[in-house]
């Protein structure tokens, strides 16, 4: 995605929702100069090219909420041992090209590894708002909370598809579509919470 608008640029964390069930989407992160950082597929980190699209929802996150720590000493955050053994860095662009170096190594994988996982390693290698626990699930919590819609056509773009895909399903199948469908985000959103939360190694961050 170009995005030559001077507002988006000035905005670092975008997401492209494609998803109204999961509400979960795919995410990228921006560079200084406005770029977009995301991983969609293995061993390889798209630069400024996001996939399934423009964005639709974006977070502006603050700087002044790193930690760019020039030695051991220097450190503005709380965990201090535990950042300089994750990876820091000494400037916003420089800990996106860290975390991009060792996503280039990664195989893409829905479940375990995808673009939350980038955006995750990102915001653990800046230590941001001082914590060192972002995963899949604080950074789709981040976007859905503090996210603003880009206009008023990204949402319906968002969520148009899905809900057509709803409607022809109860017209088609009926209620046991619906309960199908409920069953599988209740399975998945489960997936995804053992796996941070219980099964720690399972999921990338």
């Amino acid at each position: 995605m170009n995005i030559t608008n001077n507002y988006l640029k000035k905005k670092n964390l975008s997401s492209s929702f494609i998803d109204l069930y999961f509400m979960a989407g795919h995410v990228g992160i921006c560079r200084e100069d406005g770029a977009v950082l995301d991983f969609s597929v293995s061993n390889f980190v798209n630069v400024d090219g996001f996939a399934f699209g423009a964005a639709a929802r974006y977070v502006q996150l603050d700087r002044e909420k790193c930690c760019f720590p020039p030695n051991m000493s220097g450190h503005t955050c709380k965990q201090g041992y535990q950042h300089s053994e994750y990876g820091t860095a000494i400037t916003w662009d420089d800990a996106l090209r860290s975390s991009a170096r060792n996503f280039e190594h990664k195989s893409y994988n829905l479940f375990t590894c995808n673009s939350h996982s980038f955006v995750a390693n990102c915001l653990n290698r800046l230590s941001y708002d001082g914590s060192m626990d972002w995963n899949m699930i604080t950074v789709v919590a981040l976007v859905i909370i503090k996210g603003h819609w880009v206009n008023n056509m990204s949402i319906i773009r968002s969520f148009l598809p899905s809900t057509v895909v709803l409607c022809l399903g109860l017209v088609s199948v009926g209620w046991p579509f619906l309960v199908g469908l409920f069953s599988f985000s209740i399975l998945l959103m489960g997936w995804f919470l053992l796996g941070t939360y219980c099964f720690k190694t399972l999921l990338e961050r």
